[in-house]
């Protein structure tokens, strides 16, 4: 027989376990398979952030460094575009 899981108990504020009894009800799911479903998420998003972060250490340590300047220079840029887009529309 397989390992079918552990129970994992946590105190959530009420309103949190408001608004899951009001999807389990709506998606007619468990308790149990949204909140697997939400931690999994959670989990590989942390997972991501980690992989991203050792990237960037990674850059750090070759050298490819921006300064604050080209930064700035390159979101002012995308705000640019964006308002632009946004005139478009």
């Amino acid at each position: 027989m397989g390992d079918e899981g552990r129970v994992v108990t946590a105190k959530i504020p009420t309103p949190l376990a408001e608004q899951l009894d009001k999807w389990v009800k709506s998606m007619d799911r468990s308790k149990s398979w949204i909140v697997k479903q939400a931690l999994s998420e959670w989990i590989a998003e942390q997972e991501r952030r980690h992989e991203l972060t050792l990237e960037a250490l990674k850059s750090v340590d070759e050298g490819r460094l921006l300064s604050h300047e080209e930064v700035k220079a390159h979101f002012e840029e995308r705000k640019r575009e964006r308002r632009e887009r946004a005139k478009a529309d």
